[in-house]
């Protein structure tokens, strides 16, 4: 009985590994691509540093700006940052939304914030470029849609982007390569446990 499950395993597996080779063989373009990490679900950011770290041990550069947050200094902010040869991480916002609360100075800082990020666009030793919690910044029209993806478009031919935040526009999930909708099951703040650091921050 269990060399027949076995066996069967075995042959569904060789059946799957050749489906497989097929669709990686056919793959064989080498580009640049968009990433757009988005939705409620946590994850957003810590998928995009994970993406920084991967690249970094590929011995590629790595540039990061951060909208609405700078507020409070990260976890990955306090970690990729002894690695100055390696990753140049901007933290250009003042805070969440509901905490600035002057739309006029969130607009300002997002706009400055967006010439930093046209500079890492227009280097193509920058090899990962990570926009984390642009979409919000986008969501809010603190910047112009159409400007943030001509910029995006006209990048190095072999530069990749990975962008975060909740509620990604249509048009730049239209022009993205990979797009990830995080949605969430459960989380620990519904049950009274608050942000922490190391999980949250």
């Amino acid at each position: 009985m269990i060399d027949d499950i076995n066996e069967r395993h075995r042959v569904r597996m060789e059946r799957k590994k050749a489906i497989i080779d097929a669709k990686i063989e056919a793959a064989d373009k080498q580009i640049g691509i968009i990433i757009v990490n988005t939705g409620n679900g946590k994850g957003k950011s810590s998928s995009a540093f994970g993406m920084a770290i991967r690249a970094m041990g590929h011995g590629m550069k790595v540039g990061v700006v951060q909208f609405i947050k700078g507020a409070l200094q990260t976890g990955e902010e306090r970690f990729l940052r002894r690695f100055p040869e390696e990753i140049s991480f901007h933290a250009m916002g003042e805070g969440y939304t509901w905490e600035t609360q002057n739309r006029e100075r969130d607009i300002a800082k997002a706009q400055v914030a967006w010439e930093q990020a046209k500079k890492f666009l227009a280097d193509p030793e920058v090899g990962l470029v990570i926009f984390d919690e642009l979409n919000i910044a986008l969501k809010y029209k603190y910047l112009d849609v159409d400007t943030v993806i001509n910029d995006l478009l006209a990048r190095p031919p072999m530069q990749h982007v990975a962008i975060t935040g909740r509620g990604a526009p249509p048009e730049l999930i239209e022009i993205a390569d990979t797009v990830t909708e995080m949605e969430v099951v459960k989380h620990a703040f519904k049950a009274g446990i608050g942000a922490q650091a190391g999980t949250e921050w």
